[in-house]
């Protein structure tokens, strides 16, 4: 192998990060695979991956506005508890001021179905719509970010902290996937150009 130029490709390491095996209150699927929406801020869509260090686990949680593809909310940590989709959300109220109304689509994780993270949506008059159980299709939105994310960016790199490696999402997140990769769905604009299109065309 090495004198023909060739090696392994290694198989990626795989975490769990739905856990469903609960006694929570799962809420109805309001979504119902609806993708296309036509105002900003009216269904976000919100789940956690992984990324594999040197120093151990990292996980991501996004918050994703299905009217253009934005991410709109995203929070890093080493553990996988209510807080780390609690500070997604969180960036994304504080970012985009949405109103009252707004339907929240997620898996029915621990994190999501936990009474904290409820009480928030509540307090900001937000409504729960969770997935089928292991349907990943419900929420394919955010599969396929955590898709390009890993294809174009953390599958070809080696993090050897855990801090580098939130470095490298953070730059993909808001320099690369926000501000330059192009879509098909909001006609191969980036999120951000498709929403300040959209901004202008309305305000003609």
């Amino acid at each position: 192998m090495a004198l023909a130029g060739v090696s392994v490709k290694r198989r990626k390491k795989f975490k769990v990060t739905t856990d469903s095996k609960h006694k929570l209150r799962v809420a109805p699927n309001l979504l119902n695979r609806q993708f296309r929406v036509n105002e900003p801020d009216c269904v976000y869509c919100g789940a956690i991956t992984y990324i594999w260090t040197s120093k151990g686990w990292l996980y991501l949680a996004v918050v994703l506005d299905l009217y253009s593809r934005q991410v709109v909310g995203w929070s890093i940590s080493n553990r996988i508890t209510k807080k780390l989709v609690m500070n997604a959300l969180n960036m994304a109220i504080w970012r985009r001021r949405p109103a009252s109304g707004l339907i929240f689509h997620s898996d029915r994780g621990s994190q999501y179905c936990s009474t904290d993270f409820q009480r928030m949506l509540d307090k900001h008059n937000m409504l729960s719509s969770m997935s089928r159980k292991g349907n990943c299709w419900d929420n394919s939105v955010a599969e396929s970010f955590f898709g390009s994310l890993k294809m174009e960016r953390v599958f070809s790199s080696m993090y050897k902290t855990r801090e580098g490696a939130r470095r490298d999402i953070v730059d993909y997140i808001e320099m690369f996937y926000n501000s330059k990769r192009r879509h098909s769905y909001p006609g191969y604009l980036s999120p951000r150009e498709f929403e300040k299109m959209m901004a202008l065309k309305k305000a003609a």
